[in-house]
């Protein structure tokens, strides 16, 4: 454009060259070019004032072009170089972390991670997977539910759909008959349960005569006395000089909580009995029968319930203060969101659309346990078995029962001498105790 500029300036001088002198188009744009460079070098010599503004105002202009085209390649150039450093620092910084980092535990111990895509070759560490699941599957695993609620809500029914079998004790004890218990018993029946190569060891504890009393103060002592007496059974295997190699677990892994479908609030034997159990083992709290609530009768209850647990600080499994990481607080959250679990029991098939559906008959229908739309039975089997079992394991281990430990341990100060000469008796004198087993 500057170029531009100074051929489109036209003077007399130049004026009067082209006159006296007639050339050829390419000579005559060639003599333009030379005169136009003289008369630039002639106003500045001979001080012209049109000239010298106007060759002022043009070099002025070059010079503000020059500069800015300069500036702007300096700064392109500069920050060029500052991404570069910055993704070279980056790239430093990324595999300093993940190439080579310090264990803070240890002073003087380096930790090296190392990806995947830095080996070499195959390794073969994920093949632990398949070894720790032909491990779980030869030596089965335990796991122990206790069912706490009044006569007459379903516990057994419920127990039994669950796990799809005869595992409550009414249904294995032969001859059963049904009667008010006049004290709080504890019956455990055991069962092995297989399914596709992978054995279980399922025990449900029963407690008859709970909340069945005109007085039912303390009526919840004999169930905190078992679940403790199951951690100081667990305490004493563990502290042995010579331990088994694998301990027995008969630790309550959860307790569910039947609570009667009134519509109104919790009761005060519900809000004490979850008070004292929530501190020391998992609780999971369904409303028995929901079947005989409308579905607005059935959220309001819901809400109620809901705002009578956080109002006394009674906790129910899943805690938020246990989730480990945001995938496992989402799935938790649309769980405790749920919770208590609206549920109906029955170990009768029907037919629905040419297919056996699990379900109660009325007059009106037929009420399918399995289906979501009409109770929520399968959001219960799903916490307890297929996505949570192992979970509460986990929690009844490294929570509830380290609690246990950690107290037990500070109250009687033991030493293994003193380990060798105690007998701590654990026998529960309050609790009959019926202990069958069965194979599935």
């Amino acid at each position: 454009m500057c170029v531009t500029a100074d051929c489109c300036v036209s003077t007399p001088e130049t004026a009067g060259v082209l006159e006296t002198d007639p050339l050829s188009p390419m000579e005559e744009r060639e003599e333009r070019g030379i005169m136009g460079q003289e008369r630039e070098d002639e106003g500045k010599c001979q001080g012209q004032p049109a000239n010298m503004d106007t060759q002022n105002s043009m070099t002025e202009t070059e010079e503000n072009c020059v500069e800015v085209c300069t500036e702007m390649e300096e700064k392109g150039k500069e920050k060029g170089m500052e991404e570069r450093e910055l993704k070279k620092e980056m790239e430093m910084k990324l595999d300093a972390e993940v190439k080579m980092e310090l264990c803070p535990s240890v002073p003087g111990l380096q930790m090296s991670f190392i990806r995947g895509t830095d080996l070499f070759g195959y390794v073969g560490i994920e093949a632990v997977l398949d070894q720790m699941r032909r491990k779980t599957m030869k030596a089965g695993l335990e796991f122990n539910i206790m069912v706490v609620g009044q006569s007459g809500l379903g516990k057994s029914t419920l127990v039994n759909t669950l796990f799809k079998s005869k595992v409550s004790r009414k249904s294995c004890t032969p001859n059963y008959e049904e009667k008010i218990s006049k004290t709080v018993k504890l019956h455990s029946v055991s069962h092995v349960i297989e399914e596709k190569g992978v054995r279980m060891k399922l025990t449900v504890i029963d407690t008859p005569g709970f909340g069945d009393q005109i007085n039912n103060e303390n009526c919840w002592e004999p169930i905190v006395k078992h679940v403790n007496e199951q951690y100081e059974k667990y305490l004493r295997e563990e502290l042995h000089i010579n331990r088994k190699r694998r301990i027995p677990d008969s630790r309550v892994h959860c307790c569910i909580y039947f609570l009667p479908a009134t519509g109104h609030r919790l009761r005060p034997i519900d809000v004490e009995f979850m008070k004292r159990l929530g501190k020391i083992v998992s609780i999971v709290p369904v409303i028995a029968k929901a079947d005989t609530l409308t579905i607005e009768e059935r959220q309001e209850f819901k809400e109620r319930i809901r705002q009578d647990l956080a109002a006394n600080g009674i906790r129910v499994y899943p805690q938020k203060e246990f989730d480990e990481d945001p995938e496992e607080r989402f799935l938790n959250d649309r769980i405790r969101e749920s919770i208590p679990f609206a549920v109906v029991g029955t170990d009768k098939e029907h037919q629905v659309n040419g297919n056996k559906v699990l379900g109660r008959k009325t007059k009106w229908g037929i009420i399918e346990v399995e289906n979501v739309a009409h109770c929520e039975f399968a959001n219960l089997r799903d916490l307890l078995i297929r996505s949570h079992l192992q979970d509460l394991k986990d929690v009844t281990h490294n929570i509830h029962y380290e609690t246990y430990r950690v107290r037990r341990l500070n109250e009687s100060n033991m030493t293994f001498s003193e380990l060798g000469l105690s007998t701590w008796p654990l026998e529960n004198g309050t609790a009959d105790k019926c202990e069958s087993e069965s194979h599935l």
